[in-house]
């Protein structure tokens, strides 16, 4: 935990008082109607500046012109196709991307929609893979208020001034939305983040008497892996009436039949009312989507109560060709301030024509008396139950296994939605507060840790139901599991319970189902329940557990599903390997079922090959999609899991990064969640990988290394030799390794990695240690001994996870000590994060774009590692410059979009980006898991003494990665797994 009050001078930047008068706080001092006190806020009328791209200097155009060749020819190519390639840099969108990011809309996995800070619908991500980032515009709460004596009206959008997508001047015929009335001015509106929640706050616009709270909820709820995937979000107005006059209030709530972009445009959508249950009523808006993607629906709705009057109207439409018009639906509401009760029983309407806006409005009305208060709330729910990818494969989306796949599923989202909000609100506020109330933080983090989260919902998420019950699995349950057995049957991992329980390397807390992070963290899940059996030959092993906590609105025989995630809206690659291994903090934290799905997921991907032929882009040379042994790259884009690594610039089964972090995130998880089964299911996967890296230790030294191009996650800076990131990574595999293997009774593998690990430790201080750090590589280029800040990342993970250090505690702070003075303070006072690349003279090292690139994730990751370094206050301030640089009104704007990159003068690469979830690695760092803090430490200088083995990392059993690519009953055996796990797989 942080040591003292970190920052302790400085003043609470952000309070609430400076946006919002203090009594109109007062007012809102119920019903969470209130901002909280630690929020990201603007005020509406804030100016939403564009955001500046990176370019590549002329000599890295010079050294990438042959890439940049090879993938215009390959973008042109996917295109002719029908299909967007993983990596585009020529297609520029026509919305230029500004600062006007706000809170997501909606749980995981199940389509997304953004609302800026201002209140525009934005950032449409409903069809996997497809970002469309212009706003909607008729996408609107507005307002009407009317006095009694009638001597004071006011109606207005409940949006600042002019926006992008309307026209600057208002015609005198205008019968679209620009005939509205967008009278706003924004001085006195302001809005508060704090995701899942938000809220904007009208103190005194547009009726001076009439303050106006809105809050937007989405169930966003740790560990509860129903709600957090349905597609819904909450819209609660509480209405405060500081006039001597009652005040009739209508709100109201626009919405085109859009999933973004011109989709508006293509014809037969249709629209129809609905009336649910508990005085729930609005409309169903069935949008047709084009290309053969599978049909939306979306539902906006209203709650009626004793005070509380909805009307609705179903259609409207944006040109003088509609029967009721955009300037017809509002004038209809300044005078009456609700539409005709008649319009319920109207029906569905006649299906839209191409070229025109089919809208919908829901009204909700209400009398507020003098110095009264009233609460009315909005719902939006939008049903997709299937997922099509591009090359056909389909799913279910997870919320359909408690909705259904009908088009009227939205209703009852909408509903549930209403009835369950306050609920969602309860749970949300006990996950965040005692991190809210802790006063050891910085500010600036408390809130930043749960906004950073935004990307779980806006990162393209798919969740879908488990693959068994896909129509697209190709083999059934039982071959999965013979096939797993007879994986087991080669690991050696004895699991005989009596003779663990006596074993003092063995963490016992394991095998009796210790299954949660700490205290505050509910549950992870054995997929089996409490008994969990395991064959070997035809023995059978029973390992009792304890009863395990049920989720509150959960059954924990529920595997959590399968999930994907894109490495970024501009990288539509699914769960980007290399980059999860910063980002996976946050969903071993707040979703562990998930992250051990998706290390399930790799595992299975490490024992499948794929001979199909690949070229890649940055040499020409043709290789094979997926080697065996690999950890791949991705999952895939087009096909995800039936064709993976569809990052095709290198061949990533040279990768030297790749390998290490798998078995490093394995092990990190299993000593979190002490779930044995999950670390028996996936310790075939982890051998393969630890044995496929031999072939790259050509010295026999015991490291592996480098071949001289970018062979790692940062791929465009050129290894050469042993490196201090892979290197690293490597020791640290190593160590993992053979915990993991003592942990499952593989001793023999356990000795021959603690054997290697005393060779190489050696090897590589001598080779790279210069007195005060780590040179980036053994070779003789001019950068090789340049600081890298990402150079302990194989240390983060070894003490993330209860391992012993990887170096002397003089040279691991000695080094985070050279990155923070050089990388993070030579670079604007700090105030950036911390630069890649840092030459010993205090220069930059601009060997390529990514050395003079400050990564965003990167920067979190090393703050994590200074804070188990307990160099606390180093941390935050490494990692405050992000904040400084993309989330401050000082900074670029980047707030709900953080880039993985930034330049030194602030231009960003890849907005939205998957890594900068590695904040929650800091966190992680601050409340290490309780199984991680009492697990038994392990000496790595004592010896297992077993007949010395020759050679690499193999035991009595031969080689593990040997014996599945030469027989062929049991390759055959894997081959099954990973097809009926739905990985294509052509061993």
């Amino acid at each position: 935990m942080v040591s003292g009050n970190i920052f302790h001078c400085r003043k609470n930047s952000w309070p609430p008082e400076e946006y919002i008068n203090k009594t109109t706080l007062q007012l809102f001092d119920f019903d969470s109607a209130a901002p909280p006190e630690h929020a990201w806020r603007r005020r509406l009328n804030s100016h939403a500046n564009l955001l500046k791209e990176f370019r590549v200097t002329f000599m890295e155009a010079i050294k990438m012109v042959r890439l940049g060749i090879r993938m215009w020819s390959y973008v042109r190519e996917e295109a002719s196709h029908g299909r967007k390639a993983p990596i585009d840099p020529f297609t520029r969108e026509s919305c230029k991307p500004s600062a006007s990011q706000g809170v997501p809309l909606g749980g995981m996995g199940s389509g997304s929609i953004s609302r800026g800070f201002r209140g525009e619908f934005r950032q449409w991500q409903i069809i996997p893979g497809l970002c469309e980032p212009s706003p909607v515009m008729a996408n609107q709460f507005s307002i009407f208020v009317s006095r009694e004596g009638g001597n004071k009206r006011f109606a207005s959008v409940l949006a600042p001034g002019q926006h992008e997508g309307l026209g600057s001047s208002k015609k005198a015929d205008e019968q679209g939305i620009s005939s509205w009335g967008w009278n706003l001015n924004g001085q006195h509106s302001t809005y508060h983040a704090l995701f899942p929640r938000a809220w904007t706050v009208y103190d005194g616009e547009p009726d001076p008497e009439l303050k106006i709270s809105c809050r937007q909820i989405s169930p966003f709820v740790p560990h509860n892996y129903r709600e957090s995937s349905l597609p819904a979000a909450v819209f609660v107005y509480t209405l405060v009436n500081t006039g001597k006059e009652r005040a009739k209030v209508s709100l109201l709530f626009t919405w085109a039949n859009s999933i973004g972009g011109n989709s508006h445009l293509s014809g037969d959508h249709v629209n129809e009312p609905f009336i649910a249950e508990d005085g729930i009523s609005g409309v169903l808006l069935y949008h047709k989507t084009a290309k053969d993607n599978p049909p939306v629906t979306f539902a906006i709705a209203a709650c009626e109560t004793q005070n509380v009057s909805v009307s609705v109207l179903p259609n409207f439409g944006l040109s003088d060709r509609s029967s009721v018009t955009a300037k017809g639906m509002w004038s209809k509401m300044v005078k009456d301030g609700q539409f005709d009760r008649e319009n319920f029983s109207s029906g569905p309407s006649m299906p839209s024509s191409p070229g025109d806006t089919l809208c919908a409005a829901v009204s909700a009305s209400a009398w507020v008396e003098p110095h009264g208060k009233c609460t009315v709330a909005f719902s939006l729910a939008w049903s997709s139950p299937k997922v099509k990818f591009v090359k056909g494969s389909t799913f279910q989306r997870r919320y359909t296994k408690f909705y259904g796949t009908s088009d009227r599923a939205a209703v009852d989202l909408a509903h549930d939605a209403l009835t369950h909000y306050k609920r969602w609100e309860e749970e949300i506020e006990k996950w965040q507060n005692p991190i809210l109330k802790d006063e050891k933080l910085p500010e600036w983090y408390k809130f930043t840790l749960f906004n950073e989260l935004y990307f779980l919902v806006a990162g393209g998420t798919i969740w879908i139901d488990t693959p068994f019950q896909s129509s697209n699995m190709r083999n059934s349950q039982d071959q999965v599991k013979e096939s797993e057995n007879a994986v087991v049957q080669l690991t050696e991992a004895k699991v005989d319970c009596r003779k663990r329980e006596t074993d003092s390397t063995y963490d016992s807390t394991a095998s009796r189902g210790h299954n949660h992070l700490d205290e505050n963290y509910k549950d992870i899940s054995h997929e089996n329940g409490c008994v969990n059996t395991l064959r070997k030959g035809n023995s059978t092993n029973t390992l009792p557990c304890s009863t395990m906590k049920n989720l509150q609105h959960d059954d924990d025989n529920d595997d959590g599903g399968r999930f994907l995630y894109l490495e970024g809206v501009e990288y539509v690659m699914w769960c980007t390997y290399d980059v999860h291994f910063y980002a996976s903090f946050a969903l071993l934290m707040l979703f562990p079922r998930i992250e051990l799905s998706i290390q399930r997921e790799f595992a299975q991907a490490v024992l499948c090959e794929d001979g199909r032929k690949v070229k890649y882009l940055a040499e020409g040379n043709w290789g094979i999609r997926k080697v065996f042994g690999a950890v791949p790259h991705d999952l895939g884009t087009h096909d995800p899991w039936h064709e993976m690594n569809a990052y095709n610039i290198h061949d990533t089964s040279k990768w030297k990064d790749l390998n290490p972090k798998f078995v490093l995130q394995v092990y990190r998880d299993f000593s979190a969640t002490g779930d044995l089964q999950f670390g028996v299911d996936v310790w075939p996967a982890v051998r393969a990988a630890m044995e496929y890296m031999e072939q790259f230790d050509r010295d026999a030294d015991g490291l592996i290394e480098n071949d001289g191009f970018p062979d790692q996650t940062y791929d465009t800076w050129t290894v050469h030799g042993v490196s201090a990131y892979c290197g690293g990574l490597w020791l640290a595999a190593l160590q993992a390794a053979a915990a993991m293997a003592i942990q499952l009774g593989d001793r023999d593998f356990a000795e021959t990695c603690k054997r290697k690990f005393l060779k190489a430790k050696p090897v590589f201080e001598q080779k790279l240690w210069n007195g005060s750090y780590f040179n980036y590589d053994s070779g003789s280029s001019g950068n090789s001994k340049s600081i890298q800040a990402d150079q302990l990342a194989g240390q983060w993970y070894t003490a993330s996870s209860g391992l012993p250090s990887l170096f002397d505690d003089f040279k691991i702070k000695s080094s985070l000590r050279k990155v923070y003075d050089f990388n993070v303070m030579k670079v604007k006072g700090g105030r950036m994060g911390a630069v890649n690349g840092m030459h010993p003279n205090g220069k930059v090292d601009e060997t390529c774009m990514q050395s003079r690139e400050i990564w965003t994730g990167v920067t979190y990751g090393v703050a994590a590692t200074m804070i188990l370094a307990g160099m606390e206050e180093e941390a935050f301030t490494t990692a405050e410059g992000i904040f400084q640089a993309g989330w401050s009104e000082d900074g670029y704007g980047y707030w709900f979009q953080t880039p993985e990159a930034l330049s030194i003068d602030g231009h960003y690469r890849s907005l939205i980006y998957m890594r900068p979830l590695a904040i929650w690695g800091m966190q992680y760092a601050l409340s290490l898991p309780k199984a991680v803090l009492e697990a038994p430490k392990m000496n790595f200088m004592d010896r297992i003494h077993l007949p010395p083995v020759s050679g690499g990392l193999h035991n009595e059993t031969g080689n593990f990665f040997t014996l599945l690519r030469t027989q062929p009953s049991r390759r055959e055996a894997v081959k099954n797994g990973c097809q009926g796990s739905g990985f294509s797989c052509n061993l």
